[in-house]
């Protein structure tokens, strides 16, 4: 009963199976071989439109070199406050834009609020040298509390980054189990929305170690390479992320993984809503879900081999759980199975 993280899941066998076919023979190094164009060529067609793409190893890196390519002295981005860039990434976003800061942004349930947006963003108007200036804006899709924006709700963040003139990038680590959720293509969630760089995940959906950054403009990205260089990410094998991220996207595979694990969330939230030793924290419709459950339940299911973590509380959420209760994250994958999602039900 694995629920502590998608990062705990494996390589899906057809990922696998590629690495292991591309590991044969010879092929030009640093994102230059046939396959790396191949692949690079394919997300131009996912997203309906010439795209810049670089590969790297983690979402850190994917999120925190997104930003570097926007970086300006005195640079300010904009973030939900519980998003991963700013909860999660050690400082790696501020140091690797070589110390920009990261504002945090109020909004429920993990979506920035527009309106709080604007008015953070105000607050760094006019430029000035002692508070900084605005750089960018970042949201994560789906949310670092398993909600997702709606295209609606993209599009009011997208017009009050533009209205400033300030660059929006997405945090996709989870991007395959938000666009399932809605239904939507990759290019009307991203580009189509106002998105001008992705953080595309595939680490958490089945592959072992794939990111890219992908630029819906191409001219954005003239920095990138040097970038990427200097941050140590230009992996000179660079076949072995095109390796994954080529079976990944074939056939619609990545979009498969993400349905299903989304599938087990869903049947995990059927499941705690019919308890009464467990009610669900609030509404997810990704991969992740937020449980409060009675204390003497959660230490059942660990000592039957049940994973998962306690949870701190996001900002803003009441009510707060009981003495006798305790907030959980379970998080589901590829490789979460209906058997696994029925005896944690069954235990609690």
């Amino acid at each position: 009963m694995h629920f502590a993280s998608d990062n705990w899941s494996g390589a899906h066998p057809r990922i696998a199976e590629s690495l292991t076919r591309h590991a044969a023979g010879f092929a030009s190094a640093y994102g230059t071989s046939d396959l790396d164009k191949a692949v690079e060529d394919r997300f131009s067609a996912i997203f309906e439109r010439d795209v810049a793409v670089f590969f790297v190893a983690t979402g850190t890196a994917a999120n925190s070199l997104a930003l570097a390519s926007l970086a300006k002295a005195g640079g300010v981005s904009f973030c939900h406050a519980d998003a991963h860039v700013n909860a999660d990434e050690g400082g790696a976003p501020e140091f690797l834009t070589g110390a920009t800061r990261l504002f945090p942004v109020e909004g429920a349930e993990g979506r920035i609020d527009p309106r709080a947006l604007d008015a953070a963003i105000a607050r760094f108007e006019p430029v000035s040298p002692h508070h900084g200036r605005a750089m960018a804006v970042t949201v994560t899709q789906a949310t670092e509390v398993g909600t997702v924006y709606s295209l609606a709700e993209l599009d009011e963040i997208a017009a009050v980054a533009k209205s400033r003139n300030l660059p929006l990038h997405m945090d996709g680590a989870r991007f395959a189990n938000a666009l399932v959720s809605l239904g939507v293509t990759p290019a009307e969630m991203t580009w189509k929305r106002g998105v001008d760089i992705l953080s595309f995940g595939g680490t958490k959906n089945g592959c072992w170690c794939a990111e890219a950054i992908v630029f819906f403009n191409p001219d954005m990205a003239a920095d990138m390479p040097f970038i990427r260089k200097r941050s140590a990410q230009l992996f000179s094998k660079s076949r072995f992320i095109s390796a994954q991220l080529e079976a990944y996207l074939d056939d619609g595979l990545w979009l498969e993984l993400a349905s299903h694990s989304n599938a087990m969330a869903d049947r995990l939230r059927a499941g705690l809503s019919a308890k009464n030793t467990a009610r669900l924290a609030w509404d997810t419709s990704a991969n992740e879900v937020f449980a409060v459950i009675e204390k003497s339940a959660a230490e059942r299911a660990r000592d039957k081999g049940a994973k998962f973590y306690d949870w701190q509380p996001p900002q803003g959420w009441l009510p707060l759980p009981a003495e006798n209760e305790t907030l959980v994250r379970l998080v589901t994958s590829f490789a979460t199975t209906t058997d696994e999602v029925d005896q944690f039900i069954e235990v609690v």
